[in-house]
């Protein structure tokens, strides 16, 4: 690469970012359905038609984000299981990891709303979205299957109307693990999300009050729930 051509590549990078952080200021004041690309050209000094070259429609802009957040607690998740020691329990490294989400999303309130609160109207996400948006999924996963391959998980027991879905599930996406796990996987992974979005959204007002315990509480019940072997 030349040097004009890799001060373009550089310059671009940084127009990008500039656009994404004005995009995320309008999205703390306004929130997503408002967001404008005039707007954002306007606040940057930029005539519409220059922004369109970096993202030619709003629901670009808002799929570039979406897939930042996704992405970005996503490595909050990682980094959190990468931190704990090799000994440490199955239980142990999922609550680190419950943990670290929630903090990234309370340090990142409308970025978390984006991904998981209501949908964007008239916005439908593309298959961009769907890598980025498993990734904190894929490291409980994670914790779930080594714990499984060192026999410390105890696999709950579906009802027998569940069965034959729980069977399905792990078919599809965790053929490695009993059945049983997966359909407690994705309940812990809905309550998980549904936690943190009650305290994000206001609905623990004046119900819980000392929430950083409760929610680690919280989150080693949804361990036990998967199998997870507590450690005494």
């Amino acid at each position: 690469m030349s040097t004009v051509q890799g001060a373009r590549a550089r310059a671009r990078i940084e127009v990008t970012a500039a656009i994404k952080d004005e995009a995320r200021k309008q999205l703390a004041q306004d929130g997503a359905a408002k967001l404008s690309l005039r707007a954002v050209a306007r606040e940057l000094g930029m005539v519409s038609s220059a922004l369109y070259r970096y993202f030619p429609s709003r629901d670009d802009l808002l799929t570039a984000l979406i897939v930042d957040a996704y992405d970005a607690v996503g490595q909050s998740a990682e980094h959190a299981l990468a931190k704990q020691r090799p000994a440490a329990s199955p239980a142990t490294r999922w609550t680190a990891v419950c943990r670290a989400v929630r903090a990234w999303a309370l340090a990142h309130p409308h970025e978390y709303a984006l991904i998981y609160g209501s949908p964007v109207p008239g916005y439908t996400a593309p298959e961009d979205t769907i890598a980025p948006a498993t990734r904190v999924w894929s490291v409980l996963l994670t914790i779930a299957r080594d714990a499984h391959q060192g026999k410390g998980i105890a696999p709950p027991r579906p009802p027998a109307p569940l069965r034959a879905e729980a069977e399905r599930m792990a078919a599809d996406f965790a053929p490695d693990l009993p059945p049983a796990v997966a359909v407690a996987l994705v309940a812990a992974c809905a309550q998980l999300f549904g936690l943190i979005s009650f305290e994000l959204f206001g609905q623990f007002h004046r119900v819980v009050e000392d929430r950083e315990p409760f929610f680690t509480h919280a989150a080693e019940q949804l361990a036990r729930s998967v199998g997870l072997v507590l450690p005494a």
